[in-house]
């Protein structure tokens, strides 16, 4: 094992500052860094001693020995005996495991009990009226439909530890004073669902939603509507719809923090693509926050075609960003994935249509530059809301697009011949219905992963956004 390299900002939040000193011993679970506003507690991963500091990281020499044993929380933070379940989740620096990293302490600390429904906007609610009594109950809803294409930890986990991730959902609901929970998974991911319906086969107010395998229904505005039929605003968090939405990991994690007083210090992760042996996920449980992505793509397998690589995006295909293969590995780490090559677009004039649900312009315009296209043209989908100057886009309905036939008539009209997108399942479906006739070639964000994933690459949306609750046990 290499160096670990721990940031001091892997959160929502100001970064961390740290609270030990070159050269001091260190376990894992060794309290390292503290939040100095909005945050969450940062631990060492490993055993080993602490070799820099600097402004933005925590650098730790791996010892030679890795016992399994870590410093409990109670001991690191140094909990009061009559601490709370949320006490423990704060002290234990868990956050939101899934992309986001919100600090899971400020998340749960809500009385859903008390909290009521929010005023719902009437233009992106027209069935309003056919949900039965909106507000009546309120939820933990389970964030188990691992959005992005290629990543498979999240569903893995679930299969092989139902039992804590259910353990952690009740201990949310506990925490929140939610009346009901809900996990939200997709349909396709059946030996997940049996093992799900067999963990709560016995638990009255705990069921399960199958969502539609489309990108992007793991976002968390698109959780509530597919669970509770309300569609929030922009502005509104879940809290309007009386829930909280928690990540599957986190909710595992929300349970070791309780049962084990762990501290987050690992990560589980999927590392995909251009790798020795082929595409197939590996998956990696328990990874050493802190590690870095060249050390995970050499566990994999090691890449296939080095003289090949397009990027290494750390994160998934759509939100994620490229690396190099010395970056560390963080709470947020999902998704290590390796590509092949862009296409060459030198001396063609291209368009980026920027949507909510994929990379934001500057992440467009890198691969633009990286396919060495000269942009001449930027539209926004009409859908992406800038809540204010500089925040990132909200989609109004995520999942739910409007045609863009508008857009590519301004792309054709600047003179574009290739147009790239980062647009949602449904979003790229109305791309295709119009650009395509007008001359306009269509080159996806996320084209050169699925390629290198196996995955089909987005154009035409060929299942439905619908889905039966409907589950066959047998099949």
């Amino acid at each position: 094992m290499g160096n670990v390299q721990i940031l001091l900002r892997q959160h929502v939040g100001a970064p961390c500052a740290p609270c030990v000193e070159v050269g001091a011993d260190v376990k894992k679970g060794t309290l390292i860094a503290t939040p100095t506003g909005l945050g969450a507690n940062i631990f060492s991963s490993v055993y080993g001693k602490v070799a820099e500091i600097t402004d933005d990281r925590i650098i730790i020499e791996p010892a030679a020995e890795q016992p399994d044993e870590f410093v409990p929380i109670d001991e690191s933070v140094g909990l009061p005996e009559n601490a709370t379940k949320l006490d423990m989740v704060k002290a234990a620096g868990v956050v939101g495991l899934g992309g986001a990293g919100f600090p899971t302490g400020v998340k749960l600390n809500i009385n859903l009990a008390e909290t009521p429904l929010g005023e719902m906007n009437p233009e992106i609610n027209p069935e309003i009226d056919d949900v039965e009594e909106p507000g009546k109950y309120s939820y933990i809803l389970v964030n188990a439909a691992e959005c992005e294409p290629g990543l498979e930890h999240n569903i893995r986990q679930l299969e092989e530890q139902c039992d804590k991730c259910l353990r952690g959902v009740k201990y949310s609901m506990e925490i929140t004073q939610a009346d009901k929970a809900i996990f939200a998974i997709k349909k396709k991911n059946k030996k997940a669902v049996k093992t799900l319906m067999a963990a709560i086969e016995n638990e009255e107010n705990i069921s399960l939603h199958l969502l539609p395998d489309i990108y992007p229904m793991g976002e968390e505005r698109a959780v509530v509507r597919e669970c509770l039929g309300l569609n929030l605003d922009t502005t509104q968090l879940p809290s309007a719809a009386r829930a909280v939405v928690v990540n599957l990991e986190t909710a595992a994690r929300i349970a070791e923090a309780i049962d084990e007083k762990r501290p987050c210090i690992s990560k589980n992760m999927t590392v995909r693509g251009n790798i020795k042996g082929g595409n197939a996920a590996h998956v990696f449980m328990d990874v050493p926050i802190g590690v870095s992505v060249g050390e995970m793509i050499e566990k994999a397998g090691g890449l296939d075609k080095p003289d090949e690589v397009g990027e290494i995006i750390m994160g998934g295909a759509f939100t994620g960003h490229a690396v190099e293969l010395d970056e560390p590995t963080t709470k947020t780490t999902g998704g290590i994935l390796t590509t092949y090559k862009m296409p060459d677009l030198t001396g063609k004039k291209v368009g980026l249509l920027v949507c909510a649900c994929g990379g934001n312009e500057a992440r467009m315009r890198v691969i633009a530059e990286k396919m060495h296209g000269e942009v001449v043209s930027v539209c926004r989908c009409k859908q992406a809301i800038e809540n204010k100057p500089g925040a990132p886009l909200k989609c109004l309905r995520p999942g739910n697009c409007p045609g863009q036939v508008k857009n590519n008539m301004q792309f054709k009209k600047d003179g574009c011949e290739y147009i790239i997108i980062g647009n949602c399942s449904d979003c790229t479906n109305t791309v295709m219905a119009s650009a395509p006739q007008m001359g306009l070639k269509v080159f996806h964000q996320t084209d050169h992963v699925m390629r290198a994933v196996g995955h089909a690459q987005y154009r035409q949306l060929t299942v439905s956004k619908w889905v039966d609750q409907d589950i066959d046990v047998e099949d």
